[in-house]
């Protein structure tokens, strides 16, 4: 069997694999499976969600500006790199922020481990009566969306934003049960994340899902308060590159982490995709694999 259809044969494989509800390339002809961490010959395949985002061609070619061939892994499939990094059919990752990832990890009793952030997609809070969240009035109704993950992220921004408080601090869990409505400014409601821009006529303001800023009319300057990348209950959004355990100080992969990040025709491409969204961030890897291991105790824990 040739290695281009060994490769397409076990990701068609890949595919059928099933993963837990919490989860909304062939290997590189160098040491990244072995177990050792010497640079690696031949290309790096790293599988990625849009390919042709135009700043991919970019990281491309400056990585090649290094030295390094990377091969890019198109999925359009979320549930499929993962498994593939794990089955060795892929070097590295990217496209998934550590809540994605503890899920996986739960749920397929792996260990995949963030090597480097990327950036973080803000969940944002809108209004069409308010200017600022210090105009809303005590005792006004904000909307969150009612889909678990959503939810959760959504009262964490209000708490972040100081218009609740949530008991123990919140977690990716939280639901409305845990506001401690005593010492909130707001009462909140939950309604279907498609409908919570429409609502805004009737509330004070809402968690608008960024899928449905821009079909509701809106942009994501209009947002009044939205995650903050320095707050540690958003460090679990960030999004990151993943590889296997045994190969998170490989200097091959970590030298591409830090073309990502320092490559400004790759940093700007990034915020345009995101329509001006993204927060560019260089978050300290122990920070990344601190919060993975939270997040995982927690998901085991709810289990």
């Amino acid at each position: 069997m040739s290695r281009r259809t060994a490769r397409k044969s076990i990701l068609t494989a890949l595919a059928a694999l099933p993963l837990a509800a919490l989860l909304a390339a062939c290997a590189s002809t160098g040491d990244a499976g072995s177990g050792d961490n010497a640079e690696t010959e031949g290309p790096v395949t790293i599988g990625v969600v849009g390919a042709s985002d135009p700043y991919w061609a970019d990281y491309v070619e400056a990585a090649a500006a290094e030295g390094i061939e990377v091969e890019l892994v198109d999925f359009t499939d979320y549930s499929q790199p993962n498994p593939a990094l794990t089955e060795g059919e892929l070097d590295l990752n990217q496209f998934q922020h550590i809540v994605y990832l503890a899920g996986y990890n739960v749920a397929s009793g792996e260990d995949l481990q963030p090597i480097g952030s990327t950036a973080i997609y803000p969940l944002g809070l809108y209004s069409t009566k308010y200017d600022s969240v210090e105009d809303i009035p005590a005792g006004e109704t904000v909307a969150v969306p009612n889909d678990e993950s959503n939810r959760a992220r959504g009262l964490l921004v209000l708490q972040s934003a100081g218009l609740i408080e949530l008991k123990s601090g919140g977690s990716i869990f939280s639901n409305l049960d845990d506001v401690d409505t005593e010492k909130s400014k707001v009462t909140v409601t939950e309604l279907a994340a498609d409908i919570t821009a429409n609502s805004l006529p009737d509330v004070a303001a809402a968690i608008i899902n960024n899928d449905f800023v821009e079909r509701a009319g809106l942009s994501a300057s209009d947002a009044i308060a939205q995650d903050d990348p320095s707050d540690p209950n958003a460090l679990p959004y960030v999004n990151i590159f993943a590889a296997k355990a045994d190969q998170v100080d490989n200097p091959t992969y970590l030298k591409l982490v830090e073309i990502f990040q320092n490559t400004q025709s790759v940093q700007d491409g990034v915020l345009e995709v995101s329509g001006g969204t993204a927060v560019l961030l260089q978050t300290p890897v122990a920070d990344l694999v601190e919060s993975l291991k939270k997040v995982e105790a927690d998901t085991k824990a709810q289990k």
